[in-house]
């Protein structure tokens, strides 16, 4: 039996996710080993239940749902955005907030915008549950990344002013 277009673009985003995490532990370590320091790591483990609440209701709703095409390009285009973030910040990205003793990255999207990354999860999260006609699913997801990127931001940018005098930097 094929699979739905639900569950396959599913499986693609929850391979994505994975990738993402592995890449990111890895970069974590690699930056702790240069020296960054986490800031505000209590705030994390409401970012990743958010984030995997997000993921698991999805499955459980959208699994077996058309997938709408002009909500789907959206994505497609939005994937852009993260592979130009990606790039941009190569070894530095990471999901964590990480203070390290270098120059801010101010290439690529990061010249334009303060928080990218930030905008493109904000998308992200509403985008898919569209693009699996699950419009409520948009907006309790999007309320709830709110709330968690409210402290998230706050506490990044906080960690930058404090070492504005010197040269830091935050993946």
């Amino acid at each position: 039996m094929p699979m739905s277009e639900g569950a396959l673009l599913l499986a693609l985003i929850t391979l994505q996710r994975g990738l993402e995490l592995v890449y990111s532990a890895r970069n974590t370590r690699r930056l702790r080993q240069r020296g960054a320091v986490e800031v505000a790591p209590g705030h994390y483990p409401f970012i990743v239940a958010v984030h995997a609440a997000w993921l698991v209701t999805l499955w459980a709703l959208g699994w077996d749902e058309q997938v709408s095409i002009p909500w789907l390009v959206a994505y497609i285009v939005l994937q852009g955005l993260r592979l130009w973030i990606l790039v941009s910040l190569g070894q530095r990205w990471t999901t964590r907030i990480l203070v390290l003793a270098e120059p801010l990255v101010l290439r690529g999207p990061y010249r334009v915008l303060r928080h990218p990354n930030y905008l493109l999860v904000v998308l992200e999260i509403a985008v898919v549950p569209l693009a699996l006609g699950l419009p409520w699913l948009a907006l309790l997801f999007s309320l709830l990344n709110a709330a968690v990127l409210f402290v998230r931001i706050r506490e990044e940018d906080r960690a930058l002013s404090a070492f504005r005098s010197r040269p830091s930097a935050l993946p």
